[in-house]
């Protein structure tokens, strides 16, 4: 179970739509609500760990339209957080009607998050280390999962929080919303080059 739990901190701490979006709401918006959004990050990431051991999500990207309708949606939504981080202004100055991203937000945004599925792939497929009992063994490993992958989380959203903390000035605190929102973009173009790159099945 050491090669799993270290499996899943190095997969969950590397940056992807979670952390980034944890990271720009957190520098654009604050902690708590931060926390909110990264509470549906959290019970989004179980969905989507639910829909992957079940064998749900592989008989759904089984099928070329879904696949297809899943890629367009996932690049799509990344690329409008993206710019609601990017348009988040400097400090709490951001436009009145750009409401922070809501915890329903975050669990739409990891049942679209490509790289929630392959993580999640990757862990409930292989480290078994309880073959004879395969139930008991999906539990520790969703109960191992979240133990590591809040306070990843929420380091991110603290760092994120740390960077509106430093009292920049306006205009380096837009920049740095904007950088964020970049790195958030340059995700979803990697996604959908991935995706483009891939053998179709079908």
């Amino acid at each position: 179970m050491g090669t799993f739990a270290v499996a899943v901190f190095l997969l969950i701490v590397t940056p992807g739509p979670g952390v980034l979006s944890t990271a720009g709401v957190g520098a654009g918006f604050g902690f708590a609500r931060g926390a909110t959004y990264v509470g549906g990050l959290c019970l989004g990431n179980a969905l989507v760990g639910v829909l992957v051991a079940s064998g749900v999500a592989a008989s759904l990207m089984a099928t070329p339209w879904l696949r297809y309708a899943f890629m367009v949606a996932s690049t799509g939504y990344l690329l409008w957080l993206a710019l609601r981080i990017a348009m988040a202004g400097a400090h709490t100055a951001f436009h009145p009607a750009l409401h922070a991203p809501r915890a329903l937000d975050g669990v739409l945004l990891q049942l679209i998050n490509p790289k929630a599925y392959a993580v999640n792939t990757v862990l409930f497929s292989g480290f078994a280390f309880m073959p004879e009992a395969l139930l008991a063994e999906t539990l520790i490993k969703f109960v191992v999962i979240n133990a590591i992958w809040l306070p990843l989380h929420f380091a991110w959203l603290y760092a994120g929080v740390a960077l509106k903390r430093l009292a920049l000035s306006a205009n380096k605190q837009r920049w740095i919303n904007r950088a964020m929102a970049l790195c958030l973009a340059a995700v979803a173009a990697l996604s959908l080059m991935s995706f483009a790159a891939a053998p179709q099945v079908g």
